[in-house]
């Protein structure tokens, strides 16, 4: 699993691949962390609305394509407040997004005390 975690502007705060992880899927980690904190919705989310004919057709070409529309980006919250990001890649979609929950989940409880 490639693992990224960004600020709330999408900025990079750390990065971890795991051994085996695909090389080709850390930038997508990268940017699924980003579009998950710059948005404030995880990125399974912008599948449904970028679709031909939806409110956000052509979302994943925006940006020079960093934006990705597909599971494995999650907002991390504090209160009402989108303060960052983490998106995963290396696994299946189902995969990606159920690491990238159980990150969020993480860094929330530690973000409480």
């Amino acid at each position: 699993m490639d693992i990224a975690i960004t600020d709330e502007t999408g900025n990079l705060l750390a990065f971890e691949r795991m051994n085996g992880a695909l090389v080709g899927c850390i930038q997508i980690a990268i940017d699924k962390a980003y579009t998950a904190s710059v948005f404030g919705v995880a990125t399974e989310e912008l599948g449904s609305t970028s679709q031909p004919g939806g409110p956000d057709y052509g979302l994943n070409t925006a940006s020079g394509g960093r934006f990705i529309i597909f599971a494995g980006g999650v907002p991390i919250r504090y209160g009402k407040n989108i303060v960052g990001g983490v998106g995963c890649s290396s696994g299946t979609a189902q995969q990606d997004a159920d690491v990238a929950k159980a990150g969020v989940s993480v860094i929330q409880q530690h973000m409480s005390k």
